[in-house]
């Protein structure tokens, strides 16, 4: 299997974790005042670019990419990938790589190194470094079977040959992140170093002022755009949620957030019309509500369809999502893939709409019929289930106590366990939860998508640790039909498989869609200027993705 790339750089579970609220807003205390470059007033043209993480409570000076606890801005400001791809225009913008070409067979792809690109310690980039990333991936956290070899045709240029034609092979290896060599080759444990003082082609490359809940990346002396390094640097701030993370951002204390705000016209842009703005493009993965097939009844796809159309997908998304998303159909699609969609199928969807009547006949028709007021299994037993959302995802919190409500309808009685998100991610790793509200792959084309939720190729038995594919659902039909989409070479075979998929999601219901995730983002141009808009889409405005390099190169520092 290929690692999927996740252009909202969002965890696929949003790992999140919880502490004091006061702890974080004495940092944040400490950090803004009397510094003179980064305080919330400061436009001295030196200021920082302040962000916070609502996600993480606190900061491990861990600059390792391969690894899952990677700090902030690791794959975003110190690494740098070939290609840039932007889910808001659909653009490739070339980065590390100036130009590509793909074999016409499908089984290679060549790159054009940049010339003049340097690592923060002034040793140039070559196509050695190129090679060698790959090989520490495949090594380190597997991957990339298509991937036969990597190879350097000269300082410059390197070749991908795979062994079978693979036509996501452009995105996955275009926006990997790209690794020195002469570093890394002496390390004894890729897995476990921590990288405290990395060493990227990024702008933002050399770490200071670390502690548990603040640091700051300070400008690469030898970075290759320096033209475009127009800001001093970033500040990252740790918040134990959502709350804590908003009033620091709507107190017009940091610059950009990622976080979710509710009412955000109130809350924020009202407080100040002039700089504070917004931006939530569907350009979010789906947001699934994913049922555990290992365990009865959920390994009915009749019951997994019931439980689905017992869901107003309608009031969760005015209301627990404050009408920033839409309402998923029964493809599975998230607004980003609109043109892939078959829309005769969206139109035609039953199980994704929400019909209490038909959901309570669905389930009586699968053999769990109502008593007294209750659903009951087989065995006699209420139907009970769990939805498990980490404590700090208020939003999702809200989503899930939507689907309770829905589900008590039919008589089913579920209850939203929020503990921390380092528990809720081990019970989807391992496969002991019951449901869970989870952020899906997401990619230049749906591939990624079904093959993260109807592979058997990404599938884990319980008890065994899974990245992905937390519900445990393949289908060997899908497995078809997924590789004959990577192994096309013209669009029209690719269409056609991505039909079938369309229809086989349909038929099987490997979890329950429920709305596109937006894309959120916020900011004040109180402080910096340049940032993406509806108008202006170069980039989304997340700032854990893979376009968040070019909203840093695009930003200018209000000089008051």
């Amino acid at each position: 299997m290929a690692p999927s790339r996740i252009p909202s750089r969002r965890p696929r579970a949003v790992l999140r974790a919880a502490t004091a609220t006061a702890a974080a807003a004495l940092v944040l205390s400490a950090c803004t005042g009397g510094s003179g470059t980064s305080g919330a007033g400061d436009t001295s043209g030196n200021q920082l670019l302040t962000i916070p993480r609502e996600d993480l409570a606190t900061f491990t000076r861990n600059f390792n990419p391969l690894s899952p606890q990677a700090a902030p801005m690791t794959k975003e400001a110190v690494y740098e990938p070939l290609v840039v791809h932007s889910m808001a225009d659909g653009k490739d913008t070339p980065w590390l790589a100036t130009k590509w070409e793909r074999a016409e067979d499908g089984k290679s792809l060549t790159f054009t190194l940049r010339e003049g690109v340097k690592w923060s310690d002034g040793k140039p980039l070559t196509a050695d470094d190129v090679v060698y990333t790959f090989e520490l991936q495949k090594k380190v956290l597997g991957g990339y079977d298509y991937l036969d070899k990597v190879t350097a045709v000269d300082a410059q240029t390197v070749k991908f040959s795979f062994n079978k034609a693979f036509s996501p092979a452009f995105f996955e290896i275009g926006s990997h992140y790209i690794l020195p060599k002469h570093v890394w080759s002496k390390v004894k444990d890729p897995a476990k170093f921590t990288n405290p003082n990395p060493i990227g082609t990024g702008p933002y490359t050399k770490v200071d002022k670390f502690q548990s809940q603040s640091y700051e990346l300070r400008k690469n002396p030898d970075y290759w755009q320096p033209a475009k390094q127009r800001i001093a640097g970033i500040q990252m701030l740790a918040f134990s949620g959502n709350d804590s993370a908003n009033i620091a951002f709507t107190n017009g204390e940091v610059d950009w957030t990622q976080s979710f705000i509710p009412d955000i016209e109130k809350s924020f842009v009202a407080k100040d019309k002039e700089h504070n703005h917004y931006w939530f493009p569907a350009t979010g993965a789906m947001i699934n509500w994913q049922l555990n097939t290992t365990k009865a009844p959920f390994n009915d796809p009749d019951v997994r369809k019931a439980l689905s159309m017992a869901v107003d997908r309608d009031q969760i998304t005015k209301v627990a999502m404050n009408g920033y998303a839409e309402p998923a159909d029964c493809t599975g699609l998230a607004r980003t893939y609109d043109d892939w969609r078959d829309t005769s199928l969206a139109a035609s969807c039953t199980w994704t709409k929400h019909d209490i009547d038909a959901a309570a006949k669905a389930l009586d028709a699968a053999g769990y019929k109502e008593s007294g007021g209750k659903r009951k299994l087989k065995n006699g037993k209420d139907f009970t289930l769990d939805i498990s959302v980490g404590s700090a995802s208020t939003d999702w919190i809200s989503v899930a106590n939507i689907i309770k409500q829905d589900l008590a309808k039919v008589g089913i009685t579920a209850t939203v366990k929020t503990p921390d998100w380092s528990a809720v991610q081990s019970s989807y790793n391992t496969g002991t939860f019951d449901s869970g509200i989870v952020w899906s792959n997401n990619g230049a084309t749906p591939y990624e998508y079904y093959r993260g939720v109807m592979s058997t190729k990404m599938l884990q038995p319980a008890g065994k640790q899974a990245t992905e594919n937390y519900h445990r659902f393949g289908d060997e039909k899908a497995d078809s039909l997924i590789d004959a989409f990577a192994a096309a070479t013209d669009e029209k075979t690719q269409r056609e498989q991505m039909n079938g998929l369309q229809e086989l999601y349909n038929e099987d219901a490997p979890v329950v869609p429920l709305f596109t995730g937006p894309e959120w983002g916020a900011y004040t141009d109180a402080r910096f200027t340049g940032w993406p808009t509806e108008k202006n889409p170069y980039a989304t405005l997340g700032n854990r993705n893979g376009t968040t390099i070019l909203v840093l190169t695009s930003l200018k520092p209000v000089k008051g």
